[in-house]
Order: structure tokens, then sequence, then C-alpha cells
């Protein structure tokens, strides 16, 4: 708040401090990034100030008493700045801290179209290539598998020469998750289909998900699951 303070009347935090208040991202350990509408006169090695006359108002808001740009201009910030590795886990951080529900910011994106960052926010948000980080995939899917009666799986074993995500060894089931599958260069889907190969030949019946549907679709996972898990359970049992 003194940073703000300092800056005077109209000044909030921006990017990574904005994104650090509201807990999606780490902080410059050196610098507080402040925006102001006017110029500033007095510089400070602690502060790294950012003239924005023509930010809009509702762009502007405020927690825990400090002004602070808004959710969404704070993730079109932050994907100015971070790679895209750091800004999935930003956008995951928001969504699972209820700051911005990563559905509710892609409808946002809609009124910033142009905008730097909005573009590679989007690109990041489409349906196909959709990415959780593996403890949020583990935190959605878990339950899920669970709500159908399935036990807690192995995850992250080897199995027929590969790293699988979840495995039911009782049910010789595999599921494994993809947020990238349509994006694959031809070498990737090669090995895919040797993943596959490899499974189906030793028995094991594979499913695939792609994180948007164990996200945004869990009836249709839990369906997916239940069924496949009834057949397999009369063959195993």
């Amino acid at each position: 708040m003194a940073a703000v303070l300092a800056c005077g009347e109209g000044s909030f935090l921006t990017h990574l401090s904005a994104g650090a208040l509201y807990g999606i991202c780490g902080e410059r350990p050196d610098r507080i990034e402040v925006g102001i509408r006017r110029t500033y006169l007095v510089g400070s090695p602690e502060l790294r100030v950012r003239r924005r006359p023509l930010l809009p108002s509702q762009d502007v808001g405020v927690l825990h008493g400090i002004p602070i740009t808004s959710p969404v201009r704070t993730m079109i910030d932050l994907a100015t700045e971070q790679g895209p590795i750091t800004l999935l886990r930003s956008i995951n951080e928001a969504d699972k801290l209820s700051v911005i529900p990563a559905d509710h910011l892609r409808v946002e994106l809609e009124a910033y179209a142009g905008q730097p960052g909005v573009k590679v926010l989007r690109n990041l948000l489409d349906k196909d290539t959709f990415v959780l980080s593996d403890e949020e995939l583990e935190r959605l899917f878990l339950p899920l598998a669970r709500g159908v009666g399935l036990a807690l799986p192995q995850t992250k074993i080897w199995l027929n020469g590969y790293e699988v995500d979840f495995f039911w060894p009782d049910l010789k089931l595999v599921v494994e998750t993809d947020g990238l599958r349509y994006h694959r260069t031809p070498s990737a889907q090669a090995r895919d289909l040797e993943r596959d190969q490899a499974h189906t030949a030793a028995g094991f019946t594979r499913l695939r998900f792609s994180h948007w549907q164990v996200k945004h679709e869990p009836a249709y996972v839990q369906g997916i699951l239940s069924s496949t898990a009834t057949r397999l359970s009369r063959i195993h049992t």
C-alpha cells in the first residue's frame, strides 16, 4: 500500500505486483510495479512506475484496501511478460483461487480483442490446447474417478515402456490426459500410436481425456469412466 500511496492519487498495483497480490504469480523481489494516470516526478529504485493514462476505470479495482488492476487486466498484462509455461501456471492459479475462472477469462477477453497479450491468452485457453498443471489435473480428476466408485489409482508410473498418468491395476485400465493433442508434431503422434499399441498388446484398456474435458466436461468424463469400469470389472473379477 505504501508504494501506491507514494505515487499519489489514482495509482494502483499492476503487472507482476498485481498478480502477486492476487496470489497467482511471483513478484519481482526488488521492485514493486505501480500504474499511474499522470506524470510521476519522484523516482525510486524500489518502484517501477508505468504510465497508463488511458486505462479504463473498470480495469482498476481494490483488493485488501489496495488499488489494483482487475483480474482480467492483470492476466492480459502478465501475458505480455510471462512465458507460456509460467502464464499457464498463473491461469490455473487464478482459476483455483477463484480470482477468475478460466472459462470466464476466455469470455471476458472478447472485450479486449487486439490488445497486446490477448492473442497469447486466447491460444492458451483454446479448447483443444488448454493445459492444467499436474497438481491441478490430479485435484480435478481424482474426485471424478472416486465419484464413480473407482479406487485411488497409481499415478505417473511406467507401464509397458511408457509413463502413464493414472493406472488401475485390478482393472488393467490406463487413463491419460492430453492438453495439446491436436497440436502434436508427426513424431509425437507416431509415439502416441506406439503407446496405444503397446498397452493394447499387453491386454490393457486405455482411455484418453483432454484437460478441457476434465475441467469443463466432468459429467462426460464420469460417464465414460463408469461404463468402462463396469465392463472391465466383469472381465477381471
